[in-house]
């Protein structure tokens, strides 16, 4: 029977990462996923994500921003990989907004008091300093933009394969293509249990998002949320195309209800760009996700979110990919033991919007594993913010 002093149980954003660190302590170190990342069966992939420093879902996530952009850049100083865009970031919402929507309440004031407490370069602008400067926005009269020109995209299968790629050198073993089919923990050992053998190590870390639920047991199974998420890419204008290159990323809450948000990105191709919207659906098997986009979905996308909010943009779809959110009660992380199992650490899930932080979550994830001190505190992730029983307790 093999044993490790670690195991990693999925490896996409913050698995990835959280493989890497555990590698550089010296233990011995073994990653599970099953499939073969980079890969797009789960929520880390679709070319890109959003990153800034500035976060209006809590400032508790602002130190965990803050790290994972050093982390960027050391990454691609020792591999060589293009993963970190500065091409800016801008929310457009309407000042004193408070329609409830999943982490996303008050968006815009909560991003520029998170830039004036850590004081993060940013720049408040009208609607029409935002037309002048990015002419293809047109935002009403009434909304403002938060701007941060720190912010920008990361390439999200090249951060994973980076990560991975780092954890390699540093002697660590990776297992792909690899169902854990059960996760058994004593005093003395976690056992992981896959179609051909059981896999002993001293700590697990679970980070296998939409499938965590299943593997975790109660009360993740009623804590945690996986949901169908839709990306689409629209077809620019020719005579609008180097605009739109020139663009930053952007988030766009608006309307009276919670599906009124979206998000969107430059032209990469330059020939088309990115943008999607959250959908807190019913829950969806990983398993058995409609990966099946239809024409109508896009045309619906484009008529609910983009239709009289750009310019040089039109409703033709040059592609589409689905992606998988799993969202907990109050749209926040969970970073904690499992209740029932001390030799089990929780690390999920995203709800869809922890890309950004993931290479200081794996950083501070190893460490809390190796028991060693890491400066960014993660109690704001635990479980006990749910109550005594999380299937049920509403968030405080």
């Amino acid at each position: 029977m093999r044993q490790y002093d670690y195991i990693v149980v999925g490896l996409g954003a913050m698995g990835s990462a959280a493989l890497w660190h555990l590698a550089k302590s010296g233990a011995r170190v073994l990653g599970i996923d099953r499939f073969t990342p980079p890969h797009n069966q789960g929520s880390t992939h679709g070319e890109t994500r959003i990153t800034r420093r500035a976060i209006g879902e809590g400032e508790a996530l602002v130190p965990l921003a803050l790290r994972s952009h050093q982390l960027w850049a050391q990454i691609e100083a020792e591999t060589g990989a293009d993963l970190f865009h500065q091409t800016g970031s801008l929310i457009i919402g309407r000042p004193g907004d408070n329609v409830e929507r999943p982490g996303r309440t008050g968006f815009v004031d909560r991003s520029i008091a998170a830039a004036r407490r850590f004081d993060i370069d940013h720049e408040i602008l009208t609607a029409d300093e935002i037309t002048a400067r990015y002419p293809n926005f047109t935002p009403q009269p009434d909304e403002i933009g938060y701007f941060e020109p720190g912010g920008g995209y990361l390439r999200v299968e090249a951060c994973v394969a980076a990560n991975l790629t780092l954890a390699q050198r540093h002697n660590a073993t990776i297992q792909l293509d690899t169902e854990v089919r059960d996760i058994a923990a004593d005093q003395t050992a976690v056992r992981i249990v896959t179609a051909d053998e059981t896999i002993l190590a001293g700590h697990v870390a679970v980070t296998a998002g939409a499938w965590a639920p299943a593997l975790l047991g109660a009360p993740f199974i009623d804590l945690l949320k996986p949901t169908r998420q839709v990306m689409h890419w629209f077809m620019i204008e020719p005579d609008a195309r180097s605009i739109w290159e020139k663009s930053p990323v952007f988030m766009w809450p608006h309307g009276d209800d919670e599906s009124g948000f979206f998000y969107g990105f430059p032209s990469i191709d330059g020939q088309s760009m990115k943008t999607a919207d959250e959908c807190y659906g019913p829950a969806s098997d990983p398993n058995a996700i409609d990966r099946l986009v239809t024409p109508e979905q896009s045309s619906q996308m484009y008529q609910s979110h983009m239709a009289g909010r750009f310019a040089g943009l039109t409703p033709q779809v040059a592609r589409t990919q689905t992606c998988i959110y799993t969202a907990s009660p109050d749209s926040g992380f969970i970073i904690d033991q499992h209740p029932q199992r001390d030799n089990v650490l929780v690390v999920s899930p995203c709800s869809g919007h922890g890309f950004k932080h993931s290479a200081a979550i794996g950083e501070a994830v190893a460490a809390r594993l190796l028991q060693q001190p890491h400066p960014i505190d993660l109690n704001a992730f635990s479980l006990s913010r749910f109550g005594t029983n999380p299937a049920t307790s509403p968030p405080d």
